[in-house]
């Protein structure tokens, strides 16, 4: 089971002093990402909590607290970006360009190279877990690699075959090919659920919710994150681009009731 998976009420139920009980959530690669998920719930005390951030700020790390939900904040957000992705490689899609479309969108790498690094085993987990709770798809197109054992970089294939670590990828590649509406199918899913979280009180405010994207995720940070960047457009106007995605796509793209408030 993946750790943004293990609610902490069950674990705490064996404990005799369960308001001591906080969860540390790392992300790969542990050495470099800077950002670490402090996960508090209904038992906890604040005296843990502020342990815990310290504890993570002495090995020279970024707490963030955020409620202990299925996905906390991070993988909760990204893995609807990454299904879609996958799904949109499902339906045909060439890899190159669904990643070539998240990077021009600002991404420091595109979500199937980022799913093969992570490994799809993993990512088919998550998704699988997530499913129970939020409404997303786990396409048959990640069941299927990774029942053939294609489960990314650690075994040499994913949606890309890798050479010394690397993924090979074609260079035909349409440059007719609308780019923008790419991301935006991508990158929807992960501002409503980054709007959920918000109404949710998964983090305390926008500000912390957008940090924690940017860097848990590397959200495309000169847009401010995934509150800001709907501000910064407009709220009914990506509100209607929400509607008119769930009226192609279906009610997976449904908005979320926190938009009414934002």
């Amino acid at each position: 089971m993946h750790t943004s998976s293990i609610p902490l009420d069950i674990l705490g139920e064996a404990l005799d002093r369960p308001e001591r009980l906080v969860g540390i959530h790392f992300f790969n690669p542990v050495a470099k990402m800077q950002l670490v998920e402090v996960i508090k719930y209904d038992l906890c005390d604040q005296a843990s909590i502020d342990k815990a951030c310290h504890f993570t700020g002495q090995i020279s790390r970024l707490p963030l607290v955020v409620k202990s939900q299925p996905g906390f904040l991070v993988n909760r957000v990204l893995m609807p970006y990454i299904l879609e992705a996958i799904l949109m490689a499902e339906e045909g899609e060439k890899p190159e360009l669904i990643d070539k479309a998240a990077k021009e969108f600002g991404m420091p790498m595109g979500p199937l190279v980022l799913a093969d690094t992570v490994g799809l085993d993993i990512c088919l987990s998550v998704g699988e877990n997530l499913s129970q709770t939020m409404n997303v798809e786990v396409p048959q197109r990640l069941r299927d690699l990774v029942s053939q054992g294609r489960l990314g970089v650690k075994s040499g294939q994913g949606f890309y075959v890798y050479k010394k670590g690397k993924p090979v990828k074609s260079a035909n590649v349409s440059k007719q090919a609308d780019t923008k509406a790419l991301a935006l199918r991508m990158i929807m899913p992960l501002l409503n659920e980054s709007v959920a979280c918000l109404r949710e009180g998964v983090v305390d405010d926008a500000g912390l919710l957008d940090s924690g994207v940017i860097f848990g995720t590397g959200f495309a940070p000169f847009k401010g994150g995934p509150i800001q960047m709907i501000h910064a457009i407009g709220v009914e106007e990506m509100r209607n681009e929400m509607a008119m995605l769930a009226e192609k796509q279906g009610d997976r793209f449904t908005a979320d009731d926190g938009w009414s408030t934002l």
